[in-house]
């Protein structure tokens, strides 16, 4: 970090523990997170699911509980099953390996090496993930109807209320482009370690972050709400590769083959509030006064032992998902890849979040449709530029309208 950002930190962090009592405070929320972690693990154990589930067609019959619903709000993601056939899914999966072979992908990267380092300081930082966006399986996933039904719920169980107004419109999203993971079997190195995307050190340093997190920072932590929309899509994020320019009130992805615990994929922290602990840590005295923990520039929020115990204790696999599932969690719920690949198929998916219509995020829209057009990466991703001479990708003759609405187009 540059001694202007150290400076940064080194001031913040004196003004937000002035009037903080930071050791009660954090010693409060490190017990809560070791209780919640504890009856995650107890449930593990006894074989009882963690991560809350619906089936897509409870969504369009809009027939979701309000149990379920609790759960996702105290959980933080959810598993929303079938909303595409698996089938279509393993076809999509079929025609981007066709994509990226007829194309020589694994040629262009080689040529291309290093131009993206989000995850470099991250324990394990190569996971297979391909640069593409604009692939036909890509733009038909996100411009489906059953994914904008989808997406529609999930921005629903957010409270968009804010002092301007509604913070966003939760019945229209907007496309989102991001990448696909195609994760060889019997791959031993390629995970990710625990992290958060959608901002670093900002989350400490940035007004609008700061009053998202006010209740936190000034130590009634226990009314801070995670799905209070105000100020979220007002937050300015440092400018880096692959760090969104989007607010998303959900990450996510679609699964194009079956994977499960063991199988390199996902892993999760499932406790919505988890940023409590997150935010309190970096202010204890033991940490120097110009760091935050593992928080850097431009790089993904880590988490790790050394300064998360509580929170790392509670880290799990996801269940088994199907070709067609889906899976999505909070922009502040610390997620992870499993460093070993022990399945007996590829584990792929597609990168979809869910990101509603605001002025932050129509403006980005409007960014990367020009990148969309020119067959460029999306404008927050490294300027690999694979797909401008790729033969077979989308244009927009491929789009719905719902697709041009979504695109900005």
């Amino acid at each position: 970090m540059d001694n202007y950002i150290q400076s940064c930190i080194k001031t913040t962090k004196a003004a937000l523990t002035k009037n903080l009592d930071i050791e009660t405070t954090f010693g409060a929320v490190a017990a809560a997170m070791k209780g919640e972690a504890e009856n995650i693990q107890n449930l593990v154990a006894q074989g009882r699911p963690v991560i809350p589930e619906v089936h897509f067609s409870d969504i369009e019959s809009n027939a979701v509980s309000a149990d379920v619903i609790q759960q996702i709000h105290q959980r933080g993601c959810v598993i929303i099953r079938q909303v595409f056939s698996a089938d279509k899914a393993r076809q999509w999966n079929v025609d981007i390996g066709e994509y990226l072979d007829n194309n020589h992908y694994r040629q262009a990267a080689q040529e291309k090496a290093g131009l993206d380092n989000y995850f470099g300081d991250l324990a394990s930082a190569n996971p297979q993930i391909f640069g593409i966006y604009w692939s036909k399986p890509q733009i038909e996933a996100r411009q489906a109807p059953g994914m904008a039904l989808t997406k529609r719920f999930l921005n629903r169980l957010w409270d968009i209320r804010s002092p301007t107004g509604p913070e966003f419109d939760p019945d229209n999203d907007l496309a989102y482009a991001d990448r696909t993971r195609r994760r060889a079997p019997g791959d031993k190195t390629l995970g990710l370690s625990p992290h958060m995307d959608a901002g670093s050190y900002e989350r400490w340093v940035d007004p609008a972050f700061q009053k998202i997190y006010e209740p936190i920072f000034s130590g009634d932590w226990t009314h801070y709400d995670p799905w209070a929309a105000a100020y979220r899509t007002q937050t300015r994020e440092f400018v880096s590769p692959a760090v969104s320019s989007m607010f998303r009130t959900f990450q996510g992805w679609t699964a194009l083959t079956p994977q499960g615990a063991g199988d390199g994929t996902l892993q999760i922290v499932p406790i919505a509030n988890s940023i409590a602990y997150t935010l309190l840590r970096s202010l204890m005295p033991d940490v120097p006064p110009e760091k935050l923990c593992l928080a850097e520039p431009g790089r993904a929020l880590g988490i790790n032992e050394k300064w998360h115990p509580e929170l790392m204790s509670g880290i799990i696999s996801i269940p088994t998902v199907e070709p067609g599932d889906t899976v999505w969690w909070h922009p502040d719920v610390i997620h992870a890849v499993e460093d070993e690949h022990n399945g007996e198929e590829h584990a792929s998916v597609i990168y979809i979040g869910a990101s509603p219509v605001c002025a932050k995020n129509t403006a980005y829209a409007s960014r990367q449709a020009t990148h969309f057009l020119a067959g460029k990466s999306a404008p927050d991703f490294a300027a690999e530029d694979y797909e401008v001479s790729f033969k077979g990708r989308a244009t927009l003759d491929d789009l719905t309208a719902l697709g041009r609405a979504q695109m900005a187009l």
